[in-house]
């Protein structure tokens, strides 16, 4: 498994279309679920409902090429890495959002920003600076 990515499970979301999803997560936005793969699931031990967790995905179906693009919110041209899109060289989402709660198979929280069927990456413990949400241009 060495220097390859490995996914943990997916995420399940109301939206079926990139077009559908919001432009950044929202803490009082619509239930998802991290459904955790059955191998990883011990990996789950210690997180509790409440406790803020940093979650990493892959945005598939972004242009890997684009490096300068519009902001959605502002128009204002800039590097992706400027930006919150999945248009970027490696097309990692990552959000930091409460748990609302867990079970055996996975986790509910609310509000990510993306289709349902994204592969989950990792779920970490966020740490106090990666709780106040980013400021999306």
């Amino acid at each position: 498994m060495a220097d390859k990515l490995v996914f943990i499970g997916t995420i399940e979301t109301p939206y079926a279309r990139i077009e559908d999803c919001p432009r950044n997560i929202d803490s009082a936005g619509p239930l998802c679920r991290l459904r955790i793969e059955e191998r990883f699931v011990p990996g789950l031990l210690g997180l509790e409902a409440g406790q803020s967790i940093l979650i990493l995905y892959w945005l598939g179906g972004g242009d890997r090429s684009v490096l300068r693009m519009n902001s959605r919110k502002s128009g204002d041209y800039a590097g992706v890495f400027a930006l919150r899109t999945p248009n970027r060289p490696n097309p990692i989402g990552a959000a930091v959002l409460p748990i609302e709660s867990i079970d055996e198979s996975g986790v509910t929280v609310r509000g990510l920003d993306c289709i349902s069927g994204t592969p989950l990456l990792d779920i970490k413990p966020a740490i106090q600076a990666e709780r106040s949400i980013p400021q999306e241009r």
